[in-house]
């Protein structure tokens, strides 16, 4: 396919959506390096072995594969012109990304629990490693929530419909790519303790 052919608006549309990609695999980057560390510090003598991920960890995996999955019915709803179903898919996705991050915070109260930190005397470098894992991957998650924030305003100032849907369909790419990521670095972690 010629990427030099087309109407101006399909030229926007890919050129739009190939920045989107250069912008994820730049992240996936640089989670690889960080993965690649955390492979590599493991053989520090200090290294925890067998840290016990924060069971909130789990239920947060689930949340985000449910937000995964309302998303695209809010995307496929759109796409068949239901505007409330769309409405109500985005508002329960951003329900279920704000829950996320409130089990992200559980998770590090679990953690802290149960006497490891992030710095200071009780710190180690397991624990160091997958708070700045997880607390990056957060970051990311509030650069989605506001992506949502704005497609749901959008959204309701009916600037989506059959056949416009750009800005909507960048959303639903950056929250799966943000889904993908977190379900990787979740069995990351628990498969490399």
């Amino acid at each position: 396919m010629d990427l030099t052919q087309g109407t101006i608006q399909e030229k926007r549309t890919r050129s739009k959506k190939m920045m989107l990609w250069f912008a994820m695999i730049s992240m996936f980057m640089m989670f690889a390096g960080l993965t690649s560390a955390y492979i590599v510090s493991q053989e520090r003598p200090d290294w925890l072995k067998g840290f016990q991920i924060p069971t909130a960890f789990y239920y947060s995996t689930i949340v985000i594969l449910a937000s995964s999955v309302t998303f695209h019915l809010a995307k496929s709803a759109i796409q068949k012109g239901l505007q409330g179903a769309t409405g109500l898919y985005l508002l329960v996705t951003l329900a279920l990304g704000i829950s996320f991050v409130i089990l992200q915070f559980a998770g590090f109260n679990e953690i802290i629990a149960n006497q490891f930190y992030f710095t200071g005397e009780q710190s180690t470098v397991t624990t160091s490693f997958i708070y700045i894992i997880t607390v990056t991957h957060l970051m990311h998650v509030a650069a989605g929530i506001l992506v949502l924030l704005v497609v749901i305003y959008n959204h309701f100032k009916q600037k989506y419909k059959q056949g416009q849907t750009l800005g909507l369909e960048l959303g639903a790419m950056f929250w799966h790519f943000l889904d993908f990521l977190w379900v990787f670095l979740f069995l990351f972690l628990y498969f490399l303790r």
